[in-house]
């Protein structure tokens, strides 16, 4: 079988309800499952895909999760990773709602401040606030500035 037969099959089976994340960063597949909570021993029925070859962006990744659809505060967490992803919601196997993620101004609650001396990291009832900049994030409280790993700081 010729390599272009291959690219026109599925990759991976579709569902009949839940969610697809699509154009992932390629290679950020697992931080997405991360963010999720999924692990292996959760009972959610998953999908990956890996560095699939894709015309809009490139080699991409995707996601598909069986019978469960995503929070707004998931899909705003997704974004900070993978800020081209498109997220199909489905339903009786076909495609519901479709849309595009967007990274919101300010994220309360989502970033883990790494400045151990972050008001943010007491035992004071303040919940962690990041602005988005054109340099990365930064910290509402301290000004600390996150410019890669992102992943690693998402609550």
């Amino acid at each position: 079988m010729s390599e272009n037969s291959h690219q026109k099959g599925l990759i991976i089976r579709p569902i009949t309800n839940g969610t697809v994340i699509d154009h992932i960063t390629a290679g950020e597949a697992l931080n997405v499952l991360k963010i999720l909570g999924i692990t292996g021993t959760t009972t959610e029925s998953i999908s990956v895909a890996t560095n699939v070859t894709s015309p809009r962006i490139g080699r991409k990744d995707i996601v598909k999760i069986e019978n469960r659809e995503l929070r707004q505060d998931e899909v705003d967490r997704i974004a900070l990773i993978a800020p081209q992803a498109t997220i199909n919601i489905i339903r009786e196997c076909a495609v519901h709602n479709k849309k595009g993620v967007t990274i919101p101004p300010l994220l309360k609650g989502v970033i883990r401040c790494p400045n151990p001396g972050c008001i943010s990291n007491t035992k004071e009832p303040i919940i962690s606030s990041f602005e988005v900049t054109r340099k990365g994030l930064q910290c509402t409280y301290c000004d600390w500035l996150i410019t890669k790993d992102i992943a690693n700081h998402i609550i």
